[in-house]
């Protein structure tokens, strides 16, 4: 069933590449990625600095609004902003988006599942209103950036 899921996820991220290629171009493809990711960083950030690093007090609506962003980019089709040709050295623009992305889409799907899992927990998570929770979800969050991070974004 998990290879079924997975190898299900690698279709529709393969899929959407290709319908984003004749609706978006390459340099719209990356600019709206990265707005996401941006957006994405600075929710995530509103929830560190309650959750995690206590530098701000902790206000649980505020948490719950963030991490609702987050999961609603996670799951709004953002598979569709990549195409062979927005990766670094194609692109006509820069990105730091690794060639090997479609070189192992199965690989890149089964972490951008992971990913949605992860952010739909951490929405979750977060309507609870109990830290230690939301912390462990967050973590769960912030390990999938990073699963991608490391394998298909290059320095």
């Amino acid at each position: 069933m998990k290879a079924l899921v997975i190898g299900s996820l690698s279709a529709v991220l393969a899929a959407a590449s290709l319908t984003a290629n004749a609706q978006l171009s390459v340099e719209d493809q990356i600019q709206y990625r990265k707005a996401g990711y941006q957006f994405m960083s600075w929710n995530m950030g509103k929830i560190k600095a309650q959750v995690i690093d206590g530098s701000v007090p902790f206000d649980a609506a505020q948490v719950q609004a963030s991490a609702n962003a987050i999961a609603a980019l996670a799951n709004s089709g953002m598979g569709a902003l990549y195409s062979p040709d927005s990766v670094q050295g194609k692109a006509p623009v820069k990105t730091r988006l690794k060639p090997e992305f479609f070189q192992n889409l199965e690989k890149a799907g089964q972490i951008g599942g992971q990913f949605v899992q992860a952010a739909n927990t951490l929405a979750s998570e977060a309507a609870s209103g109990d830290q230690a929770r939301i912390r462990k979800a967050f973590g769960d969050v912030g390990a999938g950036c990073k699963a991608c991070h490391d394998n298909f974004r290059a320095k």
